[in-house]
Formats: structure tokens, sequence, C-alpha cells
């Protein structure tokens, strides 16, 4: 397997073609661009148009509308008509699913097309077969049967494409050879891209979205390793997102994690953050994710020649053992633990009772932690030699970013000694206006590498919201359950219910349901699949009717949106996860 990036430990840029959508390039030494997606009805032409303005006005470079139908596609003529009126020449993205009819529509009007390899020529049947080599190759050439036709427009008006694979809809033929893996979501990718190459097409990009990141991460990676492999005419520019987001801090800290990890590995050209909320709200967080992990990736970077301590494909957390601390235990397979200052664990001492379930765990000065020099040999070489595992953590004034730092760490230390995370390594006494980002990069993709059995976050200086905010970030990242779960997907024109309200009015009911998982799904593109970790499920069947889901199988269907969200609740009665919200 080729690597996936540069180097684990010194950040670089993947070098990509070029890719040109209207008047923004993206890929090769461009900025990394930031984008966007308008949630309301494609027919709605003002509507459209306002939302377009608005988004330009934050700082959205590229903007995707949904065409669910050809007459959907059809009206992005007067969208665009209306844009240019308004002197707005920002480049738009058709986002097709399911209909390439739509998708040869939409290439008259716009400057790019996203497809979905998932269903662009497949109608998901969720059937289980076993797929001879010749049945395989005979799917492969109806997909070039239709997809040619879109290709020859993208060729004739000098259009981009996404191939945008979406772990929430793999195509039955992927599902049954591959299984619901990164290494699906990547062939699924490559079948497409190895036809739009056949026919001359160059013009294009991946992206590969999950709602999980560990997943998305995963899937990232072995796709820049693949297409090393395939040969330096296969650089192609990577779009980044974590889908389903969700809203508020925790969709921001799962983009932030998901997108942060690879963008400090040197991999991402353009990126959407997706959160259930005003689509103008999404651009701001975005830029300023881009503007911290420059930061970051500006950091000196370790001279080694040092082997990583994980497989960067497949997740597998570190295997350290334990170290008891009065009554917990840190590493091994104890969950990560929320470390506090002993400063911090006073102030908030008090309050314990009111923390409920986001208290502080270990006190650092009392943990007994051993502090690296990361470039002392010696000091390193002693603590392995040590026969009881101690907690080990980076010193602080270390110049690297905290990734290459703990990488570094974990590749030189032995497996033993259990490690805490810290975000920074210059703390200081004034607050982090951004620190729910500057935190949730670094510390997210060490987690989702594996590496971390306990964190420490001092950019935010707020009692109470530090902690919170590292359990949230154990959370995001898959590492730990604290509360209830919710994937939640961003609107945009296909859904058929309020997702803002929506989500607001399942999680008034559902919050206190510690450990359960709820996916909101405003349409069924993405549903099934992004549900399969879910144990239930909302979404949008027709327009005022709402199925559910157990995991992903759909159990009731057509309910009325008034109420669906009681109907959920009996679902989850049924199944012995709900119990009553504890009186204020």
């Amino acid at each position: 397997m080729k690597p996936y990036c540069a180097s684990p430990f010194a950040y670089r840029r993947r070098d990509t073609r070029v890719v040109t959508v209207g008047k923004v390039a993206i890929g090769g030494e461009q900025p990394v661009r930031v984008q966007s997606m308008l949630t309301c009805d494609t027919m709605d032409t003002a509507a459209c148009v306002a939302q377009t303005l608005a988004l330009v006005a934050t700082g959205c470079e590229i903007v995707r509308i949904t065409a669910p139908t050809v007459k959907d596609a059809a009206n992005l003529a007067n969208i665009k008509r209306e844009l240019l009126a308004a002197d707005c020449d920002v480049p738009l993205v058709a986002d097709i699913h399911f209909k390439p009819e739509a998708a040869l529509e939409a290439a008259r009007w716009v400057e790019k097309v996203r497809i979905n390899p998932g269903n662009f020529a497949d109608k998901k049947k969720f059937q289980v077969r076993d797929y001879s080599d010749a049945e395989y190759a005979d799917e492969l050439a109806r997909i070039e049967e239709s997809f040619v036709p879109l290709l020859k427009i993208c060729l004739a008006r000098r259009l981009a494409l996404r191939i945008g694979t979406n772990h929430g809809s793999l195509s039955d033929r992927i599902m049954n050879r591959y299984g619901d893996t990164p290494e699906g979501m990547v062939e699924s990718a490559l079948e497409f891209a190895r036809v739009a190459r056949k026919h001359g097409f160059h013009n294009f990009l991946f992206s590969m979205k999950s709602s999980n990141p560990k997943v998305m991460i995963g899937a990232y990676r072995l796709l820049a390793a693949r297409l090393a492999a395939e040969g330096d005419d296969w650089h192609y520019p990577l779009h980044l997102g974590v889908t389903e987001a969700g809203e508020g801090e925790d969709g921001r800290i799962k983009s932030a994690i998901g997108i942060g990890s690879l963008l400090l590995d040197g991999l991402g050209d353009t990126i959407r953050v997706s959160l259930t909320e005003d689509s103008i709200h999404e651009v701001p967080v975005a830029r300023e994710l881009v503007r911290q992990v420059g930061e970051l990736n500006r950091r000196p970077a370790p001279k080694t020649d040092a082997a990583l301590s994980f497989n960067p494909f497949v997740h597998a957390r570190r295997d350290s053992a334990v170290v008891r601390l009065r009554d917990l235990g840190v590493g091994g397979e104890n969950v990560p633990r929320v470390a506090v200052t002993r400063a911090m664990y006073d102030l908030l001492e008090p309050r314990r009772q009111a923390l409920g379930d986001t208290v502080p765990e270990v006190i650092y000065e009392e943990a007994d932690v051993v502090e690296i020099d990361l470039d002392d040999a010696a000091q390193i070489d002693a603590v392995n030699r040590l026969e009881q595992p101690r907690i080990v953590s980076v010193r602080d004034g270390t110049a690297f970013s905290p990734v290459a730092a703990y990488r570094l760490l974990a590749a030189k230390l032995h497996p033993r000694h259990p490690i805490l995370l810290k975000d920074t390594f210059q703390p200081t006494a004034s607050a982090d206006a951004q620190a729910l980002l500057s935190a949730s990069a670094p510390l997210g993709a060490l987690l989702c590498d594996g590496i971390g059995d306990a964190i420490l976050i001092r950019r935010e200086q707020a009692p109470g919201a530090n902690v919170r905010l590292g359990y949230n970030i154990l959370q995001a990242a898959g590492n730990r359950v604290f509360k209830t779960d919710y994937v939640a997907c961003p609107s945009c024109g296909r859904t058929l219910f309020n997702l803002q309200t929506t989500t607001a009015k399942i999680k008034a009911a559902t919050l206190h349901l510690k450990g359960v998982k709820i996916a909101i799904m405003g349409c069924i593109v993405n549903g099934p699949g992004e549900m399969a970790d879910a144990d239930f499920g909302y979404v949008g069947g027709a327009p005022g009717k709402i199925n559910l889901y157990v995991g992903r199988k759909p159990v009731k269907f057509n309910i009325p949106e008034t109420e669906a969200v009681e109907r959920l609740i009996d679902l989850i009665r049924e199944h012995g996860k709900w119990v009553d919200a504890p009186r204020a």
C-alpha cells in the first residue's frame, strides 16, 4: 500500500491536478476552497437567489443546489440568469441523485455537476447476492452507458464533475462485494473515474463522505493511497466533508475532527461543513477551521524516520496497560478520561453535582504524569525501561503541533504506557474564542488514530465548558458515549420536512436517553446507510409523511408528521430503550 500522505509527522500538502469550476480553481497551489449548499426548494427561484447571495457575502466560493428532477434541473437556468443579473457569478453545482436525465439537463446551466456513484445508475434494493466476475463486468458496462452522455456534455462545456461517494448510499453491487466499508467507498468512486478517464475527461475531483469521522478519515486516506498507486496522472483533488454532522457544538466538533484531521495531513482542496442550521452558518465555521489548521501546519516539524505506531487505514485503539488513579483506571479498555488542572478542579468542585455526567475525572497534577521532551532520547529510553506503566504526555513548550508530537510519542513509547493528550503546549491565561475548533481538530485526529487514554483541554478557560468540550470531543470521535447521539443531515431542496424545528423537537423529547443514537434524515438519499449504526431513524418518506427505522430497517411507514415524534418515542419504548426524563 502506498502512503496516504507525504509524512504523518511533517505537513506537506498533497500535490494535485487543478480542476476549474467556472472562475474558481481547485487544487494545485490554490487555497482550500469553501463551499456550502442551499436549503430551499430549487423551484423557488427568488429564495435560491437570495440564499446564494447571502452565502457569497459570508465568503462562500462555490454553491451547490439539489436537482432531484428534470424540472428542478431546468429551473437552474432561471437561478443562474437572476444571479448574473445581480452581478454574482459564483459557480453553481448541481447535486444529482437517482436521475441521470436530471444531470443532463442541469449540465446545461451550471459549472459543475455532483454525482453519487451509489445511485447515479443504480436503484438500491438491499439485495444480497453473489456477483460473478462476468455479472460484475456487465454492471460496469451499464454504468458506462449511463455515464457517458453526461461526460460528453461536461467535455463540450468544460464543466467540472465531483464523483461524490457517500457511506450511506453505496450500491448493492459494491455492498455485496466490498461491504459497507471504506474499501467499498473508494472502489465505488474509482469505477466512475475509470470511465471518465477512458473518455478523456479529467476535470473532476472526489469526495468520500460519512457521518462517522473514523469511516470518513479512513476512506479519504485509502483513496489518496490508491490514487498514488495508480500513477502520477491520478492525482485528482479532494473535497472534504462530514455528512449529517448535526447542529450546534456537536456538528462543529464532528466536522472539525473529520475535516481537520485530513487537512492536518495535507489532504483536501475544498471543504464543506454540513450543519443542520441555516447554511450561512456553515461558511464562517469552515473558513475558521481552515485558518486554524493552517496555523498548526506552520509549526516546526520533528526530524524523524520513525514508523507510525498504528495502521492509518484501519482504526484500532492503541493497546496500553491500566494505571489506577483513585477509583478509576486510565488506559487499557477503559474509556478515555477527561482531565483538568488542579486549579480548574477546585473551581468546579462546588458545582460537581450540577455537572451531571460531565465531571472531571483526572487531576493532572495528581496523576504522576511523565512529561516527555521528544528530543531527549535518553528520557524516552528511561521511561520505556520502567516495569510499571505510567501515564505519559508531551511537555509544555514543545514547538510541534499536537498531532505530530503525539504521533511521534506513540511511535517511540512502549505501548504499555497510557498517553494523555493536550490540546495545546502553549497554555495561556486568556480564553480562546475558537477553542471548540482549535481543540477538536488535533485531539479528534489523534483519537481517530487510536492514540489517547485521557485528554486535557486548556484552550477553553471557562469552568465546566472545558470539561463538557472534552466529553463532546470523545463522543464525536466515537470513543465514548455520555449522552444521546444524533445523526442529522443538513437541509436541502430534497428535504421533506423542516429539519431544524423537527430536530429541536426530537431532541427536546429524547435528550435524556443516554447511549441511544437517533438519525434524523430529510429524505431517503443517505438514510438507510448513514443509519447503519443508529438505533432509530426518523426519515422523510413523502411530503408530510415520515418513515421510522430500527437501524437501517424501515418498520413504520407514512406516519403523519404531526404525530411522528410521538410514534418515534413509542418505537423506542417498544425496543426497551426508553426511560422517563428525570425531574428538573
